[in-house]
């Protein structure tokens, strides 16, 4: 008996066919058979956000989502964020802001960060702390990285767009 099923799917914009096991969490597919390991494996119950992506544009729990369930939809992983540059003023500001030590929970926070940013533009500090609080961070204690993205925050206020730059300094 085969126990596998095929999916199709866009992962960071590019097309991929796959044989899966059909109990694979999209997290575990990712890691293990893409080799994209940015989004990595914490509570295995959805809440510490180290394995978040996002499924057609919605930021989502990749220990949470079956693979299969990605079955014709897209997603797109800190990779892709990283590649596109979309996240290159977030990186730069966790930098700046000492925001990341250990690393383990960062891939997660760029991707809730980088929604709020897009979702929120104005966004008071209650409000980037109150949605970072849904990542799990054990290094930090949280204020570096509520630092990090008000400073991003107010970077692309003072842009004039709120859109994506390419760097802290765009």
């Amino acid at each position: 008996m085969d126990d596998t099923r095929t999916i199709r799917l866009s992962v960071n914009g590019e097309q991929r066919h796959c044989a899966i096991a059909p109990r694979q969490h999209l997290v575990d597919f990712l890691r293990e058979e893409l080799g994209l390991t940015g989004s990595h494996l914490g509570c295995e119950h959805g809440v510490c956000g180290a394995c978040t992506v996002r499924l057609d544009g919605q930021v989502v729990r990749g220990c949470l989502v079956l693979a299969v369930q990605a079955d014709g939809r897209s997603v797109e992983t800190v990779e892709g964020l990283t590649e596109g540059g979309s996240v290159r003023d977030l990186q730069d500001a966790f930098v700046a802001r000492n925001a990341l030590q250990c690393g383990y929970c960062t891939s997660g926070m760029l991707m809730a960060a980088a929604e709020l940013i897009a979702a929120q533009p104005d966004a008071s500090r209650e409000t980037v702390r109150a949605w970072m609080s849904g990542n799990y961070c054990r290094c930090t204690g949280y204020q570096a990285i509520v630092d990090a993205v008000c400073d991003v925050l107010a970077r692309r206020k003072v842009a004039g767009s709120g859109a994506l730059t390419q760097g802290a300094d765009a």
